[in-house]
């Protein structure tokens, strides 16, 4: 439930910076390309994917945004931070590197 309340309230922020809806559709998904990673394996694939599905980055990308006053780099933490969230709240961990089915949430998908 936290998650969820999470990815609600920044897209709230979202709105309340102006920012743009195209965009928003267009970078919500845009983590997701690090599972390209998994074409060079589990290990190299569970490290990109984790790599961008982490709040880590996005929160350093608030940062520099915030104080450099880049409405651009705020934005795009924040969809990214939303696309974190959202993951989380349907379900979706951090990979291990045995299978990216295996997350730090539990196993995803039928057996």
């Amino acid at each position: 439930m936290e998650w969820a309340l999470l990815a609600a309230g920044l897209v709230l922020t979202y709105a309340a910076t102006d920012g743009s809806w195209l965009l928003f559709a267009l970078l919500v998904l845009a983590p997701d390309l690090s599972m390209l990673g998994y074409l060079a394996g589990p290990r190299i694939g569970a490290l990109a994917y984790n790599l961008f599905h982490s709040l880590i980055g996005p929160l350093v990308l608030l940062a520099l945004g915030w104080f450099g006053a880049s409405d651009p780099a705020v934005h795009v933490a924040i969809i990214w931070a939303f696309h974190v969230a959202f993951d989380r709240a349907v379900g979706y961990g951090l990979k291990l590197t045995t299978s990216f089915r295996d997350t730090h949430l539990g196993r995803i998908g039928r057996d």
